[in-house]
């Protein structure tokens, strides 16, 4: 009776029960967690590298603040990233009348819109908003890297993040309506461009790419018209240069304004009545549910998620700082000896003089010239051009 006794006490006991999976973090904490990073890895990593060198500067800000934070944040919550944003194989179709679409916007509404900021905004804003400056003193290399920055790695990234993540966490469960996440996304993407007079027009596009991703599930469509938007607009610009127009918007005749716009708004009216008639223009594949988008567990390490990119972040760094070292401390000495703006109305001397110095730094940067040849004309003008401004507006 002991024995038996004892054997009962030692019997084996029932299996816990398994441990139910953890459940993926919130779409909304990883919308606004990822917004308020993204802006802090925006003002602070990816201002100071776009000061450092525009063409990378814009690459390296698309890639390792947007796409890469957005990626590593939906890992690290439970979730698959493409599945998630709706990045998977695009649809032709609708990639196809995204493209034609964003071309049509441009015209239809981007210009007549931008036309009217400027028009309204003091010159001083103008001018220091001006982004033809992105253009200038860039290497063929450079230009070439800046315009497939803004065609490829801008739209693919910017609408990974805002889209893909920021306007999914924000929009609600239906039938609530998803009006007002489009509409505060459209805002939030064009205040992170931090150009007051290209608010509305950006603005405006944030709308059209968000209405894009709610009609399709697809996160392709709005890469498509990001991209248009984007090609057209630097095309144009180049075009322009290469003919010798310099001419700013507001010396732009309104009647070639109305003329395009009503072009774009003739395409507009084409496109939405090709869609009526052939649903194929906006169909895609049905956007991936939160159970498919969930990733497996156990979740990888947080250091695990971020190694990869914090190795490739610091090889591109120091790529750049070996192959463009004279460019580098060009740029950092440039931003502590500014020189004073020259509008069209200076005087042609000094217009001369400063046009002189940038083939100065141009051979100064390949090596040509000595680095102190630049930096001693770069101060003389300096400071004359400061004392012949300043003896210009007095009376």
């Amino acid at each position: 009776m002991e024995d038996s006794a004892q054997g009962d006490s030692q019997s084996p006991q029932p299996p816990e029960p398994p441990v139910p999976p953890r459940a993926p973090t919130s779409p909304r904490t990883l919308a606004v967690a990822g917004t308020a990073l993204a802006l802090a890895f925006f003002l602070t990593v990816g201002a100071g590298v776009q000061l450092l060198n525009t063409a990378f500067g814009i690459w390296f800000t698309e890639f390792f603040v947007f796409f890469a934070l957005g990626w590593v944040l939906l890992r690290f919550g439970g979730w698959k990233p493409r599945e998630y944003t709706g990045l998977t194989p695009a649809p032709r179709a609708p990639t196809l009348f995204g493209f034609l679409l964003g071309v049509a916007n441009f015209f239809a509404l981007v210009i007549p819109i931008q036309y009217a900021a400027q028009s309204i905004a003091p010159e001083w804003l103008t001018k220091m908003f001006d982004g033809s400056r992105l253009f200038e003193g860039q290497t063929s290399v450079e230009l070439g890297l800046i315009l497939a920055g803004v065609s490829i790695a801008a739209p693919l990234c910017e609408e990974f993040f805002f889209r893909g993540i920021l306007q999914r966490g924000l929009t609600p469960a239906p039938p609530e309506s998803p009006v007002r996440a489009l509409v505060v996304t459209a805002v939030i993407f064009s205040a992170f461009h931090l150009d007051p007079v290209g608010f509305a027009a950006r603005a405006e596009l944030g709308l059209l790419f968000g209405w894009l991703y709610l009609r399709t599930g697809s996160l392709w469509p709005g890469i498509a018209a990001h991209a248009a938007n984007n090609i057209v607009s630097s095309v144009l610009f180049l075009a322009a240069k290469a003919m010798g127009q310099d001419a700013t918007d507001a010396e732009t005749d309104v009647r070639a304004v109305l003329a395009l716009a009503g072009l774009g708004f003739i395409g507009l009216s084409a496109l939405f009545t090709a869609a009526r008639h052939f649903p194929v223009l906006l169909a895609a594949p049905p956007r991936a549910t939160d159970e498919e988008a969930r990733a497996p567990e156990p979740r990888p390490a947080l250091a695990m998620l971020l190694l990869p990119w914090v190795v490739g972040a610091t090889v591109a760094l120091g790529g750049l700082a070996t192959l463009d070292t004279r460019g580098l401390s060009l740029n950092l000495y440039d931003m502590q000896h500014p020189l004073p703006e020259l509008g069209k109305d200076a005087p042609p001397g000094l217009l001369a003089e400063r046009k002189a110095l940038m083939v100065l730094r141009t051979s100064a940067r390949q090596g040509k010239t000595p680095m102190e040849d630049y930096r001693e004309e770069r101060e003389r003008q300096m400071r004359a051009h400061r004392q012949a401004l300043g003896a210009q507006k007095k009376p």
